[in-house]
């Protein structure tokens, strides 16, 4: 791990066990720190399950958890995914909402299993669900088992021959309409960012999520090349949003570890928690 990288920096998206990464708790906070990094996001897919043990696993530490959340949404016929921070997790009508949801991708599981059956592909539902430590279960919980099983040879294979969208196993699931994302992110104090857009292909609809509430976009991502980080920093000083970052890592993979390549000053932070304070103090007034 490269230890050089200042604590003074901040990787504003990271997932864990309790979505579809492969840290722990303790796994995440041990490598934030072995890099030298002085706060992560927790943004797990459509849960906030993962914040609470990843807070205490970094209890008498220097590295700062924020809370936040990345939720799978839909303009139009696109998906698109936004970025909820400092999520108020007391918040009780966010978190049954984000439940209905953890529950309607349970279903949806279900379903790619028995289709991945009638072509002779059979997958543990048990093995599968149990991968999830109880959170949001998602495609790459069930990539990882058939790899595991010797049912393929990589999750590419699994996503590009069987489960991937469009393939015949592939099932969607149920998501937020995105001005009923914006609103629920905010609601719980949060502040909804757009992630990745230059690998959503959701620049058309940019100017609608701004009018919808959008407060920040995630400028620098590891799928953005230098030009589009230009250009969506562009759109955000023009519009007057937040800039964000993060490398959206999702554990060890086969081209390195992800956590850290991407990140930004604890300014945007700083700019984070005080525009989540104004939310709130908007829904308070």
């Amino acid at each position: 791990m490269n230890a050089a990288i200042n604590k003074g920096y901040a990787d504003l998206h990271v997932h864990t066990v309790y979505s579809d990464g492969m840290y722990s708790p303790r796994g995440v906070v041990k490598t934030a720190i072995g890099l030298g990094l002085g706060a992560i996001s927790i943004t797990d897919h459509d849960s906030i399950e993962g914040v609470a043990p990843v807070i205490e696993a970094a209890a008498g530490t220097s590295l700062e958890i924020i809370p936040g959340v990345e939720i799978s949404t839909v303009i139009g016929e696109r998906e698109i995914h936004l970025l909820g921070y400092f999520i108020d997790r007391e918040d009780i009508p966010f978190v049954e909402r984000l439940n209905k949801r953890k529950e309607s991708r349970v279903g949806r599981m279900t379903e790619m299993i028995r289709l991945l059956r009638e072509k002779g592909i059979e997958v543990s539902e048990d093995e599968v669900m149990d991968t999830s430590f109880g959170g949001t279960i998602g495609r790459l919980h069930l990539a990882h088992v058939m790899v595991e099983s010797g049912l393929v040879k990589t999750t590419g294979e699994a996503f590009g021959r069987y489960i991937g969208n469009g393939r015949p196993c592939f099932v969607s699931h149920e998501r937020f309409e995105f001005r009923d994302a914006i609103l629920a992110i905010k609601k719980a104090g949060g502040v909804p960012v757009l992630a990745h857009p230059g690998s959503s292909g959701v620049d058309e609809h940019i100017p609608d999520l701004i009018s919808a509430g959008l407060r920040g976009i995630e400028v620098y991502h590891t799928r953005h090349s230098a030009g589009a980080s230009d250009k969506y920093l562009r759109l955000v000083l023009k519009n007057s949003l937040i800039a964000t970052g993060g490398s959206d890592c999702h554990g060890l993979k086969q081209d390195g570890l992800l956590m850290g390549k991407v990140r930004v000053s604890r300014d945007v932070v700083e700019t984070l928690r005080a525009e989540s304070e104004k939310i709130r103090n908007e829904k308070n007034g």
